[in-house]
């Protein structure tokens, strides 16, 4: 006799009860594969059979409603799981469960959609080269397709490879994971889920069971917004919603050579620039200000999300998330997109050397050393007390060169100088001996790190013509800016520590004493100003924890200082490189910067302050007129001594050439006295032009020069064909060009 035929609906095949626990628990690894809706063939009855399941814990009934009217009765397995099949295809459907209160709750099902990320984007996760990272994993609100059709929700993504579940808990879901498990995307580590009708704005984390059999909760490595420090949870974004109005900047960013151009750049830290305004707030000020005193380029401290605002943005937690502290990514990108119009670049500081250690965050991410290297040798830093990545996991290396792309193409970024470089190429960086492991060959140079940068700064140039990429190194590391097919760490610009450190320590002598063994650190740069591609920083770094301001660094009385300074940015503007100034000193800033408090603005009220901010202004258009001062910058052709022995008199002289041989004459006299008479030996006849004096009255000087212009005569000195007498100020420089 032929079976009776199963009446419907009914349960469906059966289910064991140890994995309908594990599904209630949301600590299934592969819950689509119970939950959602199966086909399945029954003995005796053709055609299309398809069960529904869904866990809805509290309620007293639960049906499927289907997208064309027909009511399927769900029956209850067990642990608060329902299910219910019928002779029905695959369909889109709701699940309405009504519960003992009378109250009745209709919603979307998780569980009947497809994965959201496609078969390529695992393979390039799993082999590490997915160069556009952000776009496969996080949380991204979009139109997904399930039986029905389009629907619009959020799919979460996340790698965390030695998990044993994952869900997703929000705001959305009252904090409670179990009904949002993930499902386990096999070998590659990633874990997906797609919670439709789900909005932007949403607060989530993910949940992770450890190894050990621990639940955490972390925060989204991949999350384009975060909440409002102290707080710490990842905020859905909105993707794709900002319509970008710099399009002719980029054009001509994407066929320009940053090397060939001017570059003078006003570091900032924006939440104690102007405190209390936000990113769209600060846009008009910021470039009203940096017009006015003729930058090229702004460039940022971090702006990545990070915890603890006393680590200037240099401890990151959320390096896919603009902070929250001055508003939405999309304000940031307005920010960017008006200095882009105002004719400014924009550069951002990037910290891939080192993370923190909150528990919330990327440390021991599922459970385990994830992203930090495991062995403590190389996994921690001492000096700050955080975690260093692990540069030998392709995934890892991938998620921090996906980050550079994603600011430079995300935000249109035109550069990213690298922190901390030094911390990451040697093994025994900061560490005694027994601290440390050796390289495969036995020595200190982190191989895999060094292949890590070279990566980053290759794949950046590949992909972004016309952007710059920044080291800053305080080593002899060879290469830094050569080329990573000449075993370069491919590096556009290295900060000039060393020329830093030696003409600071110049300045801060007194003029009387600063002949006395101390006339080698002014010029001793110059006999390597063209071994790499140079910027040379005064940055935050020397203006606080004690070192004081710039103007507080020079010796003397108040007017002294304040000419010491002009004198010194003379020298620095003039000098092979381009310049980077961090913002306060150039008005005079006296105390030394704190993040806690905003730039003595009251001091441009001073005549003397706003005259030194004056002549940086002066300083910044003069450069950018004159092609001598920036177009051989990389090239030993593009400068000549003129006079570097004068140490008895604390003078220095050079000329500096554009590609059409046209010379500027820098001559800069660090001595409390004016010289006068001062002979220099010159390749021409003819007037030299004063074209800057850093004496002058305008600026707050003496007003001592040269009465405008200077004439050379065929009298051979010092080996040059003609030569001239020129008058110089007390602590003042003063460049001349060639006229004829």
């Amino acid at each position: 006799m032929p079976p009776e035929p199963t009446p419907f609906p009914f349960p469906g095949p059966a289910v064991p009860d140890d994995v309908l626990a594990a599904i209630a628990e949301g600590r299934h690894a592969d819950p689509h594969a119970v939950l959602g809706q199966h086909g399945f063939d029954l003995p005796g009855a053709p055609g299309p059979h398809t069960v529904i399941r869904t866990r809805r814990p509290l309620a007293a009934a639960v049906d499927a409603v289907l997208d064309d009217g027909r009511v399927v009765p769900l029956h209850h397995l067990g642990h608060g799981v329902w299910a219910g099949a019928d002779g029905f295809g695959p369909v889109g459907y709701r699940i309405r469960a009504r519960y003992a209160d009378g109250g009745e709750w209709v919603a979307d099902d998780p569980y009947r959609f497809a994965p959201t990320i496609g078969e390529l984007d695992l393979h390039l996760i799993r082999e590490g080269r997915h160069e556009e990272l952000w776009r496969a994993l996080g949380a991204h609100h979009r139109e997904h397709w399930g039986a029905g059709g389009e629907v619009r929700g959020t799919a979460f993504t996340v790698w965390a490879p030695r998990a044993r579940a994952v869900r997703v808990v929000g705001d959305f879901n009252r904090w409670d994971g179990a009904g949002h498990a993930m499902r386990s995307m096999g070998a590659s580590g990633v874990w997906e889920l797609f919670v439709p009708d789900l909005e932007p704005g949403a607060t989530y984390k993910f949940e992770l069971l450890t190894a050990d059999g621990r639940w955490i909760m972390k925060a989204d490595p991949m999350a384009r917004r975060a909440e409002v420090a102290p707080a710490t949870a990842s905020v859905i974004a909105d993707d794709g919603s900002y319509v970008w109005g710099d399009g002719e900047w980029m054009s001509r960013r994407a066929g320009t050579n940053p090397h060939d151009g001017p570059m003078s750049i006003y570091e900032l830290h924006l939440g104690s620039w102007r405190p209390g305004r936000g990113y769209r707030d600060v846009a008009d000020e910021l470039i009203e200000y940096v017009q006015w005193l003729g930058y090229t380029h702004v460039e940022f401290m971090p702006l990545a999300e990070h915890p603890f605002g006393g680590s200037w943005g240099y401890q990151v937690t959320g390096y896919y998330a603009a902070t929250s502290r001055f508003g939405s990514p999309d304000d940031l990108r307005h920010l960017i997109d008006r200095l882009h119009q105002a004719g400014i670049g924009v550069i951002m500081d990037w910290v891939p050397g080192h993370f923190p250690k909150d528990d919330w965050a990327l440390a021991r991410f599922d459970g385990a050393p994830l992203y930090e290297h495991p062995d403590p040798r190389r996994g921690e830093q001492p000096d700050w007390g955080t975690y260093v990545f692990d540069y030998g996991s392709p995934q890892v290396r991938n998620f921090l060169v996906a980050n550079a792309l994603f600011w430079l193409e995300e935000f249109h970024v035109d550069g990213l100088r690298v922190d901390a470089v030094a911390s990451m190429l040697y093994l025994d960086y900061s560490r005694a001996d027994g601290e440390w492991v050796p390289n495969i060959h036995g020595g200190r140079e982190h191989l895999e790190a060094i292949a890590f940068l070279q990566e980053a700064t290759a794949t950046a140039y590949k992909r972004n013509p016309g952007i710059v990429m920044i080291a800053e190194e305080s080593t002899s590391w060879p290469g830094v800016t050569a080329s990573t097919s000449s075993g370069g760490l491919g590096f556009g610009y290295k900060w000039n520590m060393g020329w830093m450190h030696d003409t600071l320590q110049y300045v801060q002598v007194d003029p009387l004493y600063r002949s006395h063994h101390h006339h080698h650190d002014l010029t001793f740069s110059f006999l390597y100003a063209f071994s790499e591609h140079f910027i040379l920083p005064i940055s935050h770094d020397e203006v606080v924890h004690g070192k004081g301001s710039l103007v507080r660094k020079m010796p003397g009385d108040h007017w002294q200082q304040l000419a010491n300074v002009r004198a010194y940015l003379a020298f620095m503007w003039a000098h092979p490189g381009k310049q980077l100034l961090f913002m306060g000193q150039e008005f005079g800033q006296l105390s030394e910067w704190s993040e806690e408090r905003g730039l003595d603005w009251w001091i441009l009220d001073q005549p003397s302050h706003r005259q030194l901010a004056e002549f940086v202004g002066a300083l910044n258009r003069l450069y950018r007129e004159t092609p001598a001062l920036w177009q051989l910058d990389d090239d030993s052709e593009g400068f000549q001594w003129v006079e570097g022995g004068a140490a008895a008199e604390n003078v220095v002289a050079f000329l500096r050439f554009d590609r059409d041989r046209t010379p500027l004459l820098c001559i800069v006299n660090f001595a409390g006295v004016p010289h006068h008479g001062f002979r220099l030996g010159l390749p021409q006849p003819g007037r030299w032009t004063e074209v800057l004096n850093s004496d002058a009255a305008e600026y707050g000087g003496s007003g001592v020069g040269n009465l405008g212009a200077v004439d050379a005569t065929d009298a051979l000195w010092a080996g040059r064909p003609a030569s001239a007498t020129f008058t110089l100020p007390p602590l003042g420089a003063v460049w001349f060009r060639f006229d004829g």
